[in-house]
């Protein structure tokens, strides 16, 4: 057999192996929180771009939100201005905000909606802004120590969480044929701006829009247990006891909650992907290993 022969045969059997997954996700919607090395190294970056417009391409329907820490980080260490963490949080005064919209809601969404249209999608960039999308309310921080007398409340200036989500100009656009792409910045009652986690966002959207699958790229292979291996799958009950046991811990649990409250909420599963992985969304969507781990219901 000729190597070009073996070449088209092996093609050939990838695009049967992914055809009863296109069949059943056409026309489901698919959340993809965006973050990680696959925002940084460019070959990940054009990976990224190129799983996604294939999605749209085959009738699926993603919606992208996207992080930015690392890139606000940088533009405040160019202006001089210090950054102070608390519990993994940036404390964010108003100077710090309209650096965090400059970036989030400029910069770094430009970027992604340029790069997702190069590769032929038809991406448009949001932030919680844009028809209402995102309404939110400041996040206070609770310090208990054993030489307080209460409970200490930490306000973190224009960090927020999601007090409500109106996807009615996502679903416009998706009706559309466009790709949004979403900043995670949104507004109070007060009007004020407020910066708010990625992951927790695209939950919230995924819970709102009932989507099929939350899909969260991180910088490890998923979900580990106590022997350091990958869990393929685990539902709601097992991440709890993985939780109650410590095995999931650091910045791993938020995102793990992240993702049981959009399943519990709705989503049909979520999953956590390794981002590091040149198409990890192909790889996870279209294949029967897939890669990472998939979290689903009871």
């Amino acid at each position: 057999m000729s190597l070009a022969l073996e070449r088209a045969r092996s093609i050939a059997h990838v695009l049967i192996e992914a055809l009863p997954y296109i069949q059943r996700f056409r026309g489901k919607t698919m959340v993809i929180k965006y973050g990680g090395n696959a925002m940084v190294e460019q070959a990940l970056k054009h990976s990224f771009a190129r799983d996604v417009v294939l999605m749209k391409l085959v009738g699926i329907n993603p919606v992208v939100v996207h992080g930015g820490g690392p890139q606000i980080g940088q533009l405040l260490g160019r202006l001089g201005k210090a950054t102070e963490f608390i519990q993994g949080m940036r404390v964010t005064d108003s100077e710090t905000m309209d650096v965090v919209e400059m970036v989030l809601g400029g910069l770094v969404n430009k970027e992604i909606v340029n790069l997702l249209n190069r590769h032929g999608g038809g991406a448009v960039g949001l932030t919680g802004k844009d028809g209402d999308l995102i309404r939110a309310r400041k996040l206070l921080l609770r310090r208990d120590a054993p030489e307080l007398d209460a409970p200490e409340i930490i306000d973190l200036g224009h960090v927020g969480e999601v007090e409500s989500i109106d996807v009615g100009v996502v679903d416009m656009l998706l009706r559309g044929d466009f790709i949004p792409v979403i900043a995670p910045i949104g507004v109070g009652e007060d009007g004020f701006s407020y910066n708010i986690n990625a992951d927790l966002v695209a939950g919230k959207v995924a819970e709102v829009m009932q989507a099929e699958k939350l899909l969260l790229l991180t910088n490890t292979a998923g979900i580990l247990n106590a022997a350091g291996k990958l869990i393929p799958e685990v539902d709601v009950n097992g991440v709890e006891e993985l939780v109650r046991q410590g095995v999931i811990h650091g910045g791993m649990l938020p995102k793990v909650q992240c993702a049981v409250e959009a399943v519990q909420g709705g989503v049909r599963s979520a999953h956590i992907i390794d981002g590091r992985v040149e198409h990890a969304l192909m790889l996870d969507l279209f294949t029967d290993e897939g890669v990472g781990t998939l979290i689903r219901r009871r």
